[in-house]
């Protein structure tokens, strides 16, 4: 169990300086204009004289920590959320070392601001805020050559592909070519959070259209303008997707982000079995779920198996959820006919029951048959409503991804409380203003009884004159970690039971303090050492289930912090430039280059080899 933060501050007296000069190819502005080769005026004089900065930069010179103070001034001063996510996409352009140090810094700071839920509001307004393209975008236009679109993204050492089709971006829907913000925050979060080289990672559009016609309609759009693809012409297109990754990046992991429930759940079980891939709307979402259930009831000293659980949402993120709270009851010795009445879920018409009118095929697994109906002590007749339910069900957790406001009504917690000493609540539809409910009425409608947790940051509630904390169950948690443990241990498949175990090691790093005051989840400048442990987690378990590498504990553990990049600057020296007589660049020579730290894109790509 962790007691104490790691975060990147504390590593900043790094060794970088004494590592060998990685060598430049480029000179002079070229240099400047690399976001990964950039150090804006943190260039060393020697290092100007060599690689032709003079005259290119004021000429004081400053370090990566007087940078960062800098930087934060800078975006304390913007007027709001939305104003700093341009400056931090700024920055990330001009300097990613320089962005990724700030953002690993201040993570607690930054993370609402690059993520949810001020990413949501980039996403609705993306065609009037972009200022460089960042990612791949493709189109149905492009089907016949998407692996040639892959390969203009100039990155062949790629190991992480997150990639969307825009039509589920967070509560907001259908959001065009604006969703692409979605893959970009995501993985600079894999970076900041897991320390995954950005040079590892491609984000990627699938602009099959949009049906918003507020976008269609609005002439700076630069989306394909064309109604969302739909039907068999869709599989096609991502069939072709699928294929073309397969080809162009053999080892690549791909993970599915903000589609629409039936294709999310269905593509994920499509695809799964052909290519390393995952849903994070579906199985991370589950995995932070189970995690703040589990360590809200090591609080309570009381089993998993013997929970009541409703869930109001049955989108991708209830059934992923309700997935997983099967598989980990059963795996605590819950019987299968237990966990059926033991997980019941809900949507907008109510209570999941079997025959039920327009009841689709992925709700059917966990629809109720009219005898188990009656075991709640319901009928067909019955209110089938969130406040009837939970007065039969008497459960002890309640968990929303309605994705609607105000669904957790005043009466249904005063009747879950009523039932229950210390019922864990979990409202964890974002952006903020999509939230069930908001925590402070929750714990006043339970007289502070309550665990609460939620899916956007909300700050701390006064209870009995004493601060309790908000945890935030956020997928950051879970996806760097599993997709780091992924890479680490080269699994050909990622399975269920990964993100079980990565549920498990995340509530393993909430210490007694934080749970003591309400806390479900770790702070967010914990994400390294958190990161670090579910990646150790994941592999060990790609390993015992035979989909991954076969390595001893200590060689995940070494690999895991050996694939760890931490975003401090390296010394550069004059390499040769391109055309200057150095001969072909063969897998030989790079890997020597990368030995004698020679190039900073093959030191990362040959770290292992």
């Amino acid at each position: 169990m962790l007691t104490t933060g790691t975060d990147c501050s504390e590593r900043s007296r790094d060794a970088s300086w004494l590592k060998p000069a990685v060598a430049v190819p480029c000179r002079g502005a070229a240099v400047l204009a690399d976001p990964l080769l950039n150090k804006d005026t943190a260039f060393t004089v020697e290092e100007r004289q060599a690689l032709g900065l003079l005259g290119l930069l004021p000429p004081g010179v400053t370090t990566i920590r007087q940078q960062v103070g800098l930087e934060i001034e800078h975006l304390r001063r913007k007027p709001d959320d939305l104003e700093k996510y341009i400056g931090l996409s700024a920055l990330q352009d001009r300097n990613e070392t320089l962005f990724y140090r700030v953002l690993c810094e201040h993570l607690e700071e930054l993370a609402s601001i690059i993520y949810t839920p001020t990413v949501g509001y980039a996403c609705r307004d993306f065609s009037h805020l972009m200022r460089r393209p960042r990612g791949l975008w493709i189109t149905p236009l492009d089907v016949e050559r998407i692996p040639t679109l892959l390969r203009n993204a100039g990155r062949p050492e790629v190991k992480l592909v997150v990639a969307t089709d825009n039509e589920r971006i967070l509560g907001l829907g259908d959001q065009g070519a604006g969703g692409m913000g979605i893959p970009v925050g995501k993985l600079a979060l894999y970076t900041a959070g897991a320390g995954l080289h950005p040079r590892l990672t491609l984000p990627v559009c699938l602009d099959v259209g949009t049906d918003n016609q507020a976008l269609l309609r609005d002439p700076d759009y630069s989306g394909h303008r064309a109604p969302r693809l739909r039907g068999p012409a869709y599989d096609a297109f991502v069939a072709a997707f699928v294929a073309a990754l397969a080809e162009v990046y053999p080892q690549v992991l791909l993970q599915w982000e903000d589609f629409k429930q039936h294709n999310a759940i269905r593509l994920l079980d499509r695809y799964r079995g052909r290519i390393a891939s995952f849903n994070d709307d579906i199985q991370g979402t589950a995995a932070v779920v189970l995690a703040g259930i589990i360590t809200g009831l090591r609080f309570l000293q009381q089993p998993l198996r013997a929970q009541r659980i409703v869930l109001l949402g049955a989108g991708a993120a209830g059934i992923g959820i309700a997935r997983l709270l099967r598989s980990a009851m059963q795996e605590q010795g819950a019987r299968p006919d237990q966990v059926r009445t033991a997980i019941v879920l809900l949507d907008s018409k109510g209570l999941l029951v079997e025959g039920r009118d327009g009841l689709d095929a992925d709700k059917r697994d966990f629809a109720l048959t009219e005898r188990e109906v009656r075991h709640l002590g319901l009928t067909a007749t019955s209110d089938l409503g969130l406040e009837s339910v939970v007065h039969h069900v008497a459960p002890t957790v309640l968990v929303g991804t309605s994705g609607t406001p105000g669904t957790f009504t005043e009466a249904s917690i005063r009747q879950m409380a009523a039932l229950v000493p210390r019922p864990i609540v979990l409202p964890l539809s974002n952006p903020t203003a999509q939230s069930e409910a908001r925590p402070d009425d929750i714990l006043a409608w339970s007289q502070g009884r309550a665990l609460v947790a939620t899916g956007s940051p909300f700050d701390p509630v006064q209870v009995h004159g004493h601060p309790q904390v908000v945890g935030q169950a956020n997928n950051v948690f879970i996806f760097p970690g599993v997709g780091l443990g992924t890479i680490v241990s080269g699994a050909r498949q990622v399975t269920d039971r990964m993100f079980l175990v990565a549920a498990q090691a995340l509530a393993g790093m909430v210490s007694r303090e934080r749970l003591a005051v309400g806390g479900l989840y770790p702070r967010l400048a914990e994400l390294r050492p958190v990161s670090r442990a579910v990646a150790i987690a994941v592999a060990r378990e790609a390993r015992d289930a035979g989909v991954g590498r076969a390595l001893s504990d200590a060689q995940i553990a070494a690999a895991v912090d050996a694939e760890t990049w931490f975003p401090a600057y390296r010394r550069y020296r004059a390499g040769r430039r391109p055309g200057g007589g150095a001969g072909p660049a063969t897998p030989a020579r790079r890997r020597r280059q990368a030995e004698a730290g020679g190039d900073p894109v093959d030191a990362v790509k040959h770290r292992h080899s």
